[in-house]
């Protein structure tokens, strides 16, 4: 039995490994469609140092459709029903609340809500009714053309400066998360890195920031890992090939930005290559006990 209230007050750093049971997320679409391929994924992250798996299996990228839910369903399950006998703590990366409530009675122990409660309004009350974590992501909607061919309203303004508005935007899903009755001891937040966020000048700022989320008692997670942010600053300094960035260079810079996230209280760093940010987190953790 996992002790969940202390899984949400952990002092040191954590990682938290990917696994898209995707056709198109961004970086590893199709990848482990396959439900063999799905575990043994799992396994090796828990093997290279995974202290939790996030299981997606809808792809929320720029332009991205959205998945059927009995499939998003059927993905999720699986991966919980072989996970879960292995050990893993599992947390779930969804936005409906029938999934989150499947994979709960399986016996996963978090919920990732992207939209961060704003999308189902069902799912924080799923969430409510179940002894479990709940990662609020802050949310301005899908970003542009993942409903359809027609592209979403430009969602990356932020009048008050990024920080700001996406602290107070966060906060108030938070309010709404806690009025369904989840508990404050159960919220971890998530900034939403990339989401509404294209930028290097959008992301950088809420990573240097950290505190300022660190300051409302919750638990922060940081969600960097290969970035579209990332490209643009291997790009800007002149390091990437004709084709841009390699996706090895890309796992470099997440484990610079994950050690920096351990050296400044991140409580999990979300990341694809957990062997790279596993030894950069250690670093971190190590860092900040000394400073």
């Amino acid at each position: 039995m996992t002790d969940l209230q202390a899984l949400h007050d952990s002092t040191h750093t954590m990682v938290m490994g990917v696994l898209n049971i995707t056709e198109d997320s961004s970086s590893d679409g199709g990848l482990w469609l396959d439900p063999a391929k799905a575990t043994q994924h799992g396994r090796d992250m828990m093997a290279a140092g995974a202290d939790i798996i996030d299981i997606g299996a809808e792809s929320t990228r720029p332009g991205a459709k959205r998945v059927a839910e009995a499939d998003e369903l059927a993905r999720i399950t699986g991966a919980v029903k072989t996970l879960i006998p292995a050990g893993a703590i599992l947390s779930i990366d969804t936005t409906r609340a029938s999934v989150a409530a499947a994979a709960l009675s399986e016996g996963a122990q978090i919920i990732n809500d992207v939209s961060g409660g704003t999308l189902d309004a069902e799912l924080p009350h799923v969430v409510a009714d179940h002894d479990c974590l709940y990662i609020v992501q802050h949310w301005r909607g899908w970003l542009a053309g993942s409903k359809g061919a027609n592209p979403d309203q430009d969602t990356s303004v932020y009048e008050h400066g990024v920080l700001t508005d996406v602290h107070d935007e966060l906060m108030r899903q938070v309010d709404g998360v806690l009025a369904a009755g989840v508990k404050p001891e159960r919220i971890i937040i998530d900034p939403g890195l990339g989401f509404s966020k294209p930028g290097i000048e959008h992301n950088l700022p809420l990573l240097t920031g950290l505190e300022t989320f660190r300051a409302t008692g919750y638990p922060v997670l940081i969600g960097q890992s290969r970035k579209r942010f990332i490209s643009a600053m291997l790009t800007g300094a002149g390091t990437a090939g004709a084709d841009g960035p390699t996706m090895a260079q890309r796992d470099d810079v997440t484990a610079a930005l994950s050690a920096l996230s351990a050296e400044h209280g991140a409580w999990a760093v979300r990341v694809h290559d957990v062997a790279k940010s596993r030894a950069a987190v250690i670093a971190g953790n190590t860092w900040r006990e000394y400073a």
